[in-house]
């Protein structure tokens, strides 16, 4: 049984999944270092991070029997220096994600497990950007994490042992089931999943059929919980879209180029649910 007193961790990048693993890890009693940007974003991400914690709490997802953990936030990564593990949440563009990696590697002391939220970059092509390959490996949390229990976890050819079970002991005091699988582009949630996303919205573009009609389409007939435009929606579509782009440059599958009508509402600035509307209207960001 994992021992949640014994991990304290850093998140870098307070976006969507950033504020989403923070609040799963504070509900489960962990300490968390959350670290951005700027005062402004990280004051922002104080309160969306709290907000899913209150959230979760009225689903009833988090153990009654642990006090929170605290939430600092920081401008600093170096604020991570002392933590049991990182976890980076940033951008899905290898040239930042290889910059920050860098300068992780060589703040955290040796054994530290270096986490990267990744949704189709591989593992072994981030590892050339560190200091000790066997410090990293991947997860995918899903979003929201504080609800979603299972989590990929991604193992590349230079990760070892002692970090996978590292990681395997904090996902589980964080209350997630963890998923072992093998180094890929896009491993197998992003190389299912996203290809899927892009042909719904390519179907639309094509005026075959209408964002609702698509979604009610495979949620009816299919048994998808949401539709795929709504959980590109929450996914965000510019998030989408790099994954998108990622997972074409390295396998070369044409259906994971973004189409045309996606590439228009991320230049449009429609984003999905975090910016106020996407393939539909929110009315206002979510928060």
């Amino acid at each position: 049984m994992s021992n949640y007193k014994e991990h304290r961790i850093a998140v870098i990048g307070a976006g969507v999944m950033g504020t989403n693993i923070a609040a799963t890890a504070i509900g489960h009693g962990l300490p968390v270092v959350l670290v951005d940007v700027d005062e402004h974003v990280v004051e922002e991400a104080r309160t969306t991070t709290l907000n899913h914690v209150r959230h979760a709490q009225l689903m009833g997802a988090l153990p009654a029997d642990r006090p929170l953990g605290t939430l600092t936030t920081s401008v600093s990564v170096e604020d991570a220096a002392d933590t049991t593990a990182v976890v980076e949440a940033i951008v899905e563009s290898p040239e930042v994600k290889a910059k920050l990696l860098t300068e992780l590697s060589a703040l955290v002391a040796a054994g530290t497990p270096l986490i990267s939220n990744t949704s189709g970059i591989p593992i072994d092509e981030l590892a050339d950007w560190v200091t000790r390959p066997a410090d990293l490996l991947g997860t995918h949390f899903m979003n929201p994490t504080y609800l979603i229990k299972m989590v990929e976890v991604i193992r590349g050819p230079r990760t070892g042992d002692a970090a996978l079970e590292s990681v395997a002991d904090l996902l589980t005091a964080m209350g997630r089931q963890p998923v072992v699988v093998r180094d890929a582009p896009g491993f197998v949630t992003s190389r299912l999943l996203h290809p899927m996303l892009n042909d719904a919205a390519r179907i639309v573009g094509a005026g075959t059929a209408t964002v609702e009609d698509v979604d009610a389409l495979m949620s009816g007939c299919l048994g998808h919980p949401t539709g795929p435009l709504r959980t590109a929606d929450l996914i965000g579509l510019d998030n989408l879209a790099d994954s998108l782009r990622v997972l074409h440059e390295r396998t070369g599958d044409e259906r994971c180029r973004p189409c045309d009508l996606l590439l228009d509402k991320v230049r449009a600035g429609h984003l999905g649910r975090k910016s106020g509307r996407g393939f539909y209207d929110y009315g206002k960001a979510l928060s």
